[in-house]
């Protein structure tokens, strides 16, 4: 249920459960985690998903059976966070829950118009995972960090582009050509000043 596809330096992992809107099991993050621990030679890693929704976040079913609190999804962010080559989100709709916060954790963000991004822990009765709340706020600030996790408001990426929480709103079929364009000059480049380049960005 998660694809991966290696052209060169240039990874593309695809959430690919679209018939439970990309809702993720453990089984399904683990083999995320594996990837991102993986790609430390990638020059670009972009996550995306398939269908009309990035990710439900977590599967109804797993989170009865503790999934909601699994170090699963912090061990996932902390590693996507910890790449040496450039990580995008390329979402190709909504993202919601806990699968917000690879999202966070990626260096750019990029998203299909109409998609929108909410995190329910609020409503829900869950703490989000620890990092979450700090690189949502590094990313927009703290009120409109309160007004996603606090007042539980579902934010059409249009306005998240505003914020700073997205990068850039591009047509479905412009998603994956614009993550590649993206990374060209990382492609090109040495490895190692990829990650040279990228240390120096706090």
């Amino acid at each position: 249920m998660i694809a991966l596809e290696r052209c060169g330096g240039f990874w593309t992992a695809r959430i690919n459960r679209p018939e439970r809107a990309n809702a993720l099991t453990p089984e399904m993050l683990e083999r995320l985690c594996e990837i991102a621990e993986d790609a430390q030679e990638a020059r670009a890693l972009v996550l995306t998903g398939e269908g009309p929704v990035f990710s439900a976040g977590a599967d109804l079913e797993a989170v009865r059976t503790g999934l909601a609190t699994s170090p699963l999804w912090e061990r996932l962010s902390a590693a996507i966070a910890a790449l040496p080559g450039l990580s995008i989100a390329a979402l190709n709709g909504t993202a919601a829950g806990g699968a917000l916060g690879m999202v966070l954790a990626c260096d750019l963000r990029l998203a299909v118009p109409g998609a929108r991004i909410f995190y329910p822990v609020m409503k829900l009765g869950f703490l989000p995972q620890p990092s979450d709340p700090v690189r949502l706020a590094r990313l927009v600030g703290p009120a409109r960090a309160k007004m996603i996790l606090l007042a539980g408001q579902k934010v059409p990426v249009e306005e998240a582009r505003d914020w700073g929480l997205v990068d850039r709103v591009v047509p479905a079929e412009a998603l994956l050509p614009t993550a590649r364009a993206l990374a060209a000059d990382c492609l090109g480049a040495q490895a190692a000043h990829v990650r040279a380049i990228k240390a120096l960005i706090p």
